[in-house]
């Protein structure tokens, strides 16, 4: 066994980042850029909306919106990028992301238009600024995963994963604190220079991977060949990610319920701050978006210490076990955040809240055996094709999450809301221990 498999490398990701091949680097320079204006909005998007004047249900089917184009980018994604290579689909893709971004800017600027039958409140922006801002991330997987899977070798593409992966999440780290500095006092107006700096690094982010990504490097498939081509492909789906995909959708399911109200668990039902008490600067009193905004970021440096180690481990004991511990934490943080607060006695709330976040940054160690186990069984030239079939079935079936787990949280309680979340995602994490297969090259 050669002597770069004996120990987890914690900081390999980086030192890797000029040694890697050309695609994969630039992919994880816009990876970075893309990563940091879509998490400084999109996990704040809910509070925004609820300022615009939307309920608890509107959150939902908001998210339910996201859960659709989920379903079906990821799969025509695939194809575009299978055909025409990743550069071009991923610059068209990015400049789309761009326009979304500057639709929820100007979504608080618009005032509500009376149609007579029917009224459009600025919050419906929103959904139309999302169908465009999440084109880069939803259209580009199977470009993402396809660029990863013909650079790497099939019994290192954890690491491969996990190398992308770890410069997306150091963005994931990096764009909460921004936001919090920026709604330290309360979410508006500083929300909207938030959403200013996403439409800058989503330029920038789309102007480098163009003139830098190497197209001579791109595996080009077959053309589409019609409905009937994505039955084919559907049916086609490599044996190992059947049960993966079962799995996988009720863990998803899950988190589609409540993945939009985390943050309002913060902001309006717990109403929690932070109160730091700092050298020289002195006392800072952060609202409660501001909080959340520091608690998404303790969550991805747990990410990113945990990441590579875990793709390393995957090498000696597979990536069924790592994908398994990720399936876990997703399904298991609902219950403890919507309840832990309330019941857990002689802890603070706010270091509560801390460690809670803590713990489901735990979840994001198994994303690069996951999508190992996603892409790896696929044949060259077919990988966008497979990952895109693979989550327009999971996508599909995930799509009413959302709109179930609204209407549950505005008209019942949040606490069934989230506890059906948990239920749902732990029958999909005893499924896959029961039948989740091994990747070949990982046995």
């Amino acid at each position: 066994m050669s002597t770069d498999r004996e120990t987890a490398d914690l900081f390999g990701p980086f030192r890797q980042f000029f040694s890697l091949q050309r695609d994969v680097l630039v992919l994880s320079l816009a990876m970075f850029a893309f990563s940091l204006g879509f998490q400084m909005t999109n996990r704040f998007l809910p509070d925004y909306l609820v300022y615009l004047g939307a309920g608890g249900f509107v959150v939902g089917l908001f998210a339910t919106l996201g859960n659709v184009i989920g379903a079906v980018y990821p799969y025509y994604g695939g194809i575009i990028s299978d055909r025409v290579g990743s550069r071009y689909a991923l610059t068209v893709f990015g400049f789309l992301s761009t326009f979304g971004f500057a639709i929820w800017l100007g979504s608080a600027y618009v005032p509500a238009i009376d149609l007579g039958a029917v009224v459009l409140e600025p919050w419906v922006w929103v959904f139309v600024g999302l169908l465009l801002a999440q084109c880069w991330k939803s259209f580009g997987i199977g470009g993402h995963y396809a660029i990863v899977k013909q650079a790497t070798e099939p019994s290192r593409l954890a690491q491969g994963f996990a190398s992308t992966e770890t410069f997306r999440r150091t963005a994931f780290l990096i764009a909460p604190l921004i936001v919090a500095v920026l709604v330290a006092d309360e979410l508006m107006p500083g929300f909207l220079w938030v959403l200013a700096i996403g439409i800058v690094f989503a330029v920038l982010g789309t102007i480098a991977q163009h003139l830098l990504y190497e197209a001579d490097e791109d595996s080009v498939g077959k053309e589409f060949e019609g409905v009937g081509q994505i039955v084919d492909d559907l049916q086609a789906l490599p044996d190992p990610l059947r049960p993966l995909l079962v799995a996988d959708t009720f863990v998803r399911f899950a988190n589609g319920m409540v993945y939009a109200f985390f943050i309002l668990v913060i902001t309006q039902l717990l109403e929690i701050g932070l109160t730091l008490s700092l050298p020289v600067v002195g006392t800072i009193d952060l609202s409660p978006a501001a909080f959340f905004g520091l608690l998404l970021s303790i969550e991805m440096l747990v990410a990113l210490l945990t990441m590579a180690p875990a793709a390393k481990i995957a090498e000696y004991v597979g990536l069924k076990p790592i994908v398994g511990l990720g399936f876990f934490v997703y399904a298991i943080f609902p219950v403890l955040l919507i309840f832990g607060p309330q019941y857990v006695g002689g802890i603070d709330e706010t270091w509560l809240l801390i460690a809670l976040f803590a713990f489901s940054g735990l979840r994001f160690a198994g994303l690069p055996a996951h999508k190992a186990l996603v892409v790896g069984p696929a044949e060259k030239g077919a990988g966008g094709r497979v990952t895109g079939s693979y989550y327009l079935i999971r996508g599909a079936i995930v799509i009413p999450s959302g709109a179930l787990g609204g209407f549950l949280w505005q008209f019942v309680s949040p606490e069934l809301s989230f506890t059906i979340a948990t239920a749902i995602g732990m029958v999909g994490v005893v499924y896959f221990a029961l039948f989740g297969q091994e990747f070949e090259a990982y046995r």
